[in-house]
């Protein structure tokens, strides 16, 4: 008999899977318990429908963050710093610190997760830092750390 499950059924499949099982596991465990549903016409274009609007939602998705990177190429982010007389920030910078100065002086917002650095900024200077807005979309923010004594 074939099902769609509606839930994560470990050995069996994942959520909206169509699977074969057997009439006996269908029957007396899959649909009473509501993990699963039969595969039937009506069913079928539910999950069709579904899928085609998890799929528009994706490129929605994709298309933002496209634009999101476009914008940063363009962007030179200054941050005013206090640092010593060698160079050396007082501290340093956290991938939420340049979330933050980004929402303030641009109004792009970005989760500090996706801001990839290797190791937080200790110098003056100029650097550049990868931010992983969407799957496959990676966008460059070129940065200044300038001195505020």
């Amino acid at each position: 008999m074939k099902v769609i499950l509606l839930d994560n059924i470990k050995g069996v499949g994942k959520k909206d899977e169509i699977i074969n099982a057997s009439d006996g596991y269908a029957r007396n465990f899959l649909l009473p318990k509501k993990l699963a549903v039969e595969a039937n016409p009506e069913n079928m274009s539910k999950l069709k429908a579904k899928e085609d609007s998890h799929q528009y939602k994706k490129s929605v998705e994709k298309e933002e963050a496209q634009k999101i990177a476009e914008k940063l190429k363009g962007i030179l982010l200054k941050m005013a710093v206090k640092a010593g007389e060698n160079g050396k920030i007082f501290g340093s910078i956290t991938s939420k610190e340049i979330a933050d100065n980004l929402k303030e002086q641009y109004k792009i917002e970005v989760d500090k997760k996706k801001i990839e650095l290797k190791e937080p900024i200790k110098t003056l200077g100029s650097f550049t830092v990868n931010i992983k807005l969407y799957e496959g979309v990676v966008g460059t923010l070129k940065m200044q750390m300038i001195s505020s004594n």
